[in-house]
């Protein structure tokens, strides 16, 4: 069943475990493993097709590392959740306007603080009941005059009922909205497409004095000339570049992207990702409910840190503000962030995403100042400093694979577990990490390995400095109807639940991103400067 809002549990037994695990834990392990039960289906089936660029292990290996059998254990617990969901006509599949949505127990007037829950019950465009869930829904509700907004949780039965439950936050008048986003045909389609081949072309740039050549590039290469092979044996990561006639594999520089065209849905598939089929609203009969104070009233206590575990939904917006609701959040002025940033060194890794960060900062602490490195390119490593107050803020954007048309520089940047490797933290220390929206054209087990090897980088600087904080911040969630097939929010959603699956246990900060973006709406990969404004106040909650 798709409890979109739950948690996948279970993925990994005790990702990131070094290799010195003693037996009689690894037996535990597998124990616990094989008494795991997904509380989270996501459908999706085995692939038979046969891919463009065959899927084989980056590195040749005589017998399967723990990182390959762990990225396979997910995938297989994936497979298996996912069952394939063919049809035959359009008319088949689940239908926004023909489901019915039903308010359990209505009220004139709720509490707020009450839960108010909804059965519905799916049906196709032939007013049929479906008998198996899987929709990628977004359940939200919001007041714009208090620019309030939070998301719903959902969850699925399987049988082509959902339960959708709302926390009724703040007081007033709340608009419901329940989104079909793809039908449950439509999500089966994407996951197969998705790991069923590459879409994106790298072309990697070399060279020598004044000479340059560019050559094709990629995770994987299907090719018969020599190749120039750049290999991470611990982590299992590896990219490729055809080696040019005269120059060596060191003499790449830069890297540019462009899409692969095709596409591995069929026509039929690809009807149900028309502009009017994605993101239809099923709440066409509720249009508002009232919310009183009642008297009630929360204070929570604990301090925001790391460490906590955020509930879904984990706040929500109210006068454009984000409002936890697991910690006691301060809003911090100008004046409480110049002593928040005292004397610390701050390192953020991964996409656009978080260099919106280093851009906002210095609109609010005007003694941040840009540091020129001499690099070129918004791609390039910013560095911000405050000298007096011995302050120091980097962005350097996570590696391949990085997808964009702009010529980017590969020079001084690393692999995130790498660069990680490089830091020796300390109470004075802070990173952020932030990956995802660059790796949703791929194949998951990409992403996979990816997380598997940050988490095993946190846990080697913890042994050294267990006093660093790290701070993971979620995706934020995209435009709706932008390239479904490569960057669709439902394989950003996957990689979400992936994500808090694999970093539950450890001692980190979350920032929940995609939780926040719902509730501001944003329906931007980058969204606007009040959304990174809380974003940050969040952050400097958990270091300060």
């Amino acid at each position: 069943m798709f409890r979109w809002f739950g948690g996948i549990r279970g993925l990994l037994s005790n990702p990131g475990r070094e290799e010195s695990i003693s037996k009689e834990q690894e037996l535990k392990n597998r124990k616990l493993w094989s008494a795991l039960n997904l509380s989270i289906s996501i459908h999706y089936w085995n692939n038979s097709a046969k891919s463009l660029f065959p899927k084989t292990s980056p590195i040749p290996l005589k017998s399967p590392t723990e990182i390959e059998l762990r990225i396979k254990e997910i995938i297989e617990k994936l497979d298996q959740q996912i069952p394939p969901r063919p049809f035959t006509h359009v008319n088949t599949t689940t239908s926004a306007t023909h489901s019915i949505a039903t308010i359990l127990n209505p009220q004139d007037t709720y509490c707020r603080g009450d839960q108010l829950d909804i059965l519905l019950e799916v049906r196709d465009h032939l007013g049929h009941r479906k008998q198996y869930g899987g929709d990628f829904l977004r359940a939200r509700m919001s007041s714009p005059a208090l620019k309030a907004g939070a998301s719903g949780k959902v969850t699925d039965f399987n049988n082509g009922t959902y339960l959708v439950s709302f926390t009724l936050f703040w007081e007033g008048q709340i608009s419901l909205s329940l989104l079909l986003i793809h039908p449950s045909e439509g999500a089966s389609a994407l996951w197969r497409a998705r790991n069923q081949g590459y879409k994106i072309i790298f072309k990697g740039k070399f060279v020598n004095g004044t000479f340059h050549v560019f050559t094709e590039c990629g995770l994987t290469l299907n090719s018969s000339a020599e190749l120039c092979e750049y290999l991470d044996n611990r982590d299992q990561e590896a990219f490729y570049c055809v080696k040019p006639q005269h120059m060596p594999c060191e003499a790449l520089t830069h890297m540019t992207t462009q899409n692969r065209e095709v596409s591995y849905l069929t026509d039929k598939e690809k009807s149900l990702f028309h502009r009017s089929k994605v993101g239809v609203e099923m709440m066409k009969d509720h249009k508002h409910i009232d919310v009183a104070n009642c008297n009630k009233s929360e204070k929570i206590e604990e301090k925001c840190q790391v460490g906590m575990k955020p509930p879904v939904p984990g706040g929500y917006t109210l006068q454009g503000k984000w409002i936890t609701t697991f910690c006691n959040q301060v809003q911090l002025d100008t004046i409480k962030i110049n002593g928040c940033l005292k004397g610390k060194l701050i390192y953020l890794l991964g996409d656009s995403t978080l260099r919106q960060w280093i851009y906002y900062l210095p609109k609010v602490v005007k003694t941040l100042k840009f540091f020129d490195l001499h690099e070129t390119g918004i791609f390039k490593k910013h560095l911000l400093l405050d000298a007096e107050r011995h302050t120091q803020i980097q962005w350097k954007k996570h590696h391949h694979p990085f997808v964009t048309l702009q010529l980017y520089s590969l020079i001084g940047h690393d692999y995130i577990p790498r660069e990680i490797d490089q830091l020796s933290g300390d109470k004075n220390t802070a990173i952020v990490i932030t990956f995802g929206q660059h790796f949703r054209p791929f194949p998951i087990d990409i992403f996979i390995r990816r997380a598997i090897g940050v988490r095993k980088a946190i846990e080697r600087l913890f042994l050294r400095s267990p006093t660093t904080k790290v701070i993971i911040k979620t995706e934020n969630i995209r435009e709706m109807h932008l390239d479904t097939e490569r960057l669709g929010d439902f394989h950003g959603y996957i990689q979400y639940l992936i994500t808090k699956d694999i970093f539950k246990d450890l001692n980190v900060g979350i920032i929940d991103a995609w939780d926040m973006t719902i509730a501001y709406n944003t329906n931007n990969v980058h969204p606007p400067d009040h959304v990174i404004g809380n974003q940050i106040n969040m952050f400097l909650n958990y270091i300060c």
